[in-house]
């Protein structure tokens, strides 16, 4: 496996389409989606992810008090590791601290910004384009060669499926997650009056560094149960325990003024929500936009944070050879 992502400097980009006019762009750097364009009944077309206008934005938005990761392929390991460390085979790995004392989304430069390369592209009937990126042996200190391929695919009847493969070369752990904010009103409005619903009855327990003790939280009672869609939280930043997994609806975001409304189905056993966008005034978005704290949410389905560290949490480890494989759909649909 060679690694010769990080050798292509000049950005390149992939755009799908359907028949229906709903249009995504895919940049190398960080296989981000950077634009997700839906028309409306009206005829118009508004953008519902958030993004910038320039690559050298997307760069230098990771310089930012808090990095948003816009449309962004987030690993090796997506969310935190608690003091960066986490125990292998018998033996301790200490990754980069990017999160006070924790190692969050892949440490100080994860997969979100490396230039990965567009290998594959298909105008059929379900467009599609690969991307591929090769990670050395302890880059970052986790152990292993990894190969990544992500597949975004658009489909027909409006769905967008993102498929991650992944093989190592030794014994490693994974986590990968699409690191998109959403907003059904277009990218430039706020969410704070769409609904959400997620179909989890428990939220993990953390601390107050959002690392998760290990406990969970029985949702019956609490005000982030959101079986019965409400009005987006204006902040979270919390991993929903996902107990039906595969062909079923696991979140959905609806929005009341134009009907539109995104399903989120995943195999994953979390999804991670995060209200958040803000560019703090230094970056401006796409067409000249103000993101602020409630510019968009987040769906981040993955595994559960920490989960190398705490034996009740799913499996994060692939043994050398064995192939990690992740698939999440955003489907789109007026109501």
């Amino acid at each position: 496996m060679n690694n010769i992502s990080n050798t292509i400097k000049k950005p390149t980009y992939s755009t799908l389409s359907n028949k229906y006019g709903l249009e995504i762009s895919i940049s190398n750097f960080g296989a981000s989606l950077t634009s997700l364009k839906i028309p409306l009944p009206s005829g118009e077309k508004i953008d519902v992810v958030l993004g910038f206008d320039t690559v050298n934005n997307y760069k230098k938005s990771f310089d930012l008090p808090s990095a948003p990761y816009f449309g962004s392929i987030v690993g090796r390991y997506a969310g935190r590791i608690a003091n960066g460390n986490f125990e292998l085979d018998g033996k301790q790995h200490q990754l980069f601290q990017n999160n006070n004392r924790n190692s969050l989304h892949g440490g100080k430069e994860g997969f979100s910004q490396k230039n990965w390369i567009i290998i594959d592209s298909k105008s059929t009937k379900n467009s599609s384009v690969t991307l591929e990126y090769t990670s050395p042996s302890y880059e970052e200190n986790y152990p292993g060669e990894l190969k990544v391929l992500v597949t975004y695919t658009l489909s027909e009847s409006n769905e967008l499926a993102i498929e991650y493969n992944a093989i190592s070369s030794e014994d490693t752990i994974i986590n990968l997650t699409h690191h998109s904010y959403f907003n059904l009103d277009g990218h430039a409005s706020t969410i704070e009056n769409q609904k959400l619903m997620v179909a989890s009855n428990t939220l993990l327990e953390t601390n107050k560094d959002n690392i998760p003790t290990g406990s969970f939280i029985d949702l019956s009672d609490h005000e982030f149960n959101f079986n019965v869609p409400k009005k987006c939280p204006i902040v979270i930043d919390n991993t929903f325990v996902i107990a039906d997994s595969g062909d079923v609806v696991s979140a959905s975001l609806f929005n009341p003024k134009n009907n539109l409304k995104m399903e989120v189905i995943t195999n994953q056993p979390g999804i991670h929500i995060y209200v958040g966008g803000n560019c703090f005034g230094k970056i401006k978005g796409k067409e000249g936009a103000h993101y602020h704290p409630l510019s968009g949410i987040c769906f981040e389905t993955q595994n559960y944070p920490d989960a190398p560290n705490h034996d009740n949490f799913p499996n994060a480890v692939i043994k050398k050879g064995e192939r990690y494989y992740h698939k999440t759909i955003y489907r789109f649909k007026f109501e």
